[in-house]
C-alpha cells in the first residue's frame, strides 16, 4: 500500500484543496469524515484505490491553480476568513432559499412528495447553522484568538470557563456531524440536485442554489475540521495552558 493511500483524507485535502473534487466524485465525505484513510473508505465504499490513486497524484503534481495555502494561515486570520466568508454565506442565503422551498412545496409539491422532505431537511439545517456560528463567533473563534495573542506577546492566558479548547471543538464537529447528515438526505431527494423534467426556473434554481450551499459548507467544515480545531488544539498544548 503506497503512502498516498495510507493519509487521512482530511490531511490531504488540508494539504491541496483541489483533491477534495475527486472525493466528492467518488462519494467520499472529506470534511465531517476527514479523519478515515483513503485505503480504508476505499475499500468500504468498494472504490477501485489504484484509480482514486492514479487521480490525486495527477492533481498533486499538476500546476497550482493559485488556491491559498489555509495551513500556513495564522490561526486568528483563518477564523476571520471563516466568520466573514462561509458564516455570511450562509446567513444571505439561508433565507431565500427557505423561500423558494416553501413556494415549491405549495406549486409542486402534490407531484413531487420529496420537495417537504428537503424543505424540512433544509429548515432544520438553517436553525441548525444559525446557532452553530453564533456559539464560535461568540466563544470559540474569541478564544482562538486569545491563544495566538498569548504565543505572539508570551503573556499567560486566562483559563477559559469551558476548560480546554477541545470541549468546544468537540461539540463543534459533532454539530458539523448533524449538519453533514442533513446534506445526505437534501442531496439523495434532489437525485444529487437534478431537477425533474417538468420543473420550472425557481425548482432549477433552488436546486443549483442548494448544490451551491453544499459545496460552500463542505469547504466551510474543512477548514474548521482538518486545519483550524487542529491546529488550535495544538497551539494550547504548546501554550501549556492549565486545565
Amino acid at each position: 500500500m503506497t503512502q498516498l493511500l495510507q493519509k487521512q483524507i482530511g490531511e490531504l485535502v488540508a494539504q491541496d484543496y483541489r483533491t477534495a473534487a475527486i472525493f466528492s466524485n467518488y462519494g467520499i465525505d472529506f470534511c465531517c469524515k476527514g479523519n478515515r484513510q483513503i485505503d480504508e473508505v476505499c475499500t468500504k465504499k468498494k472504490i477501485n484505490a489504484e484509480q482514486i490513486e492514479a487521480e490525486l497524484d495527477a492533481i498533486l503534481n499538476a500546476k497550482s491553480t493559485g488556491e491559498p495555502d489555509f495551513k500556513q494561515w495564522p490561526l486568528d486570520l483563518l477564523a476571520d476568513y471563516v466568520e466573514k466568508t462561509h458564516h455570511r454565506y450562509v446567513e444571505s442565503k439561508s433565507q431565500p432559499l427557505l423561500q423558494f422551498l416553501d413556494k415549491l412545496c405549495k406549486v409542486h409539491g402534490e407531484r413531487h412528495p420529496e420537495l417537504f422532505k428537503i424543505n424540512t431537511a433544509f429548515k432544520e439545517l438553517a436553525q441548525e447553522l444559525a446557532s452553530h456560528m453564533k456559539k464560535e463567533e461568540l466563544i470559540l473563534f474569541p478564544f482562538i484568538k486569545k491563544l495566538v495573542q498569548a504565543e505572539l506577546t508570551s503573556k499567560e492566558i486566562e483559563q477559559p470557563h469551558f476548560g480546554s479548547v477541545e470541549n468546544p471543538i468537540d461539540m463543534m464537529e459533532h454539530e458539523h456531524e448533524t449538519a453533514g447528515n442533513l446534506l445526505r438526505i437534501i442531496e439523495k431527494e434532489t437525485s444529487s440536485y437534478q431537477p425533474p423534467a417538468d420543473a420550472c426556473n425557481t425548482y432549477r434554481v433552488t436546486y443549483a442554489m442548494l448544490k451551491e450551499f453544499e459545496e460552500d459548507l463542505h469547504k466551510h467544515i474543512h477548514l474548521e475540521n482538518n486545519i483550524l480545531f487542529p491546529k488550535s488544539i495544538q497551539l494550547e498544548k504548546r501554550l501549556n495552558v492549565s486545565v
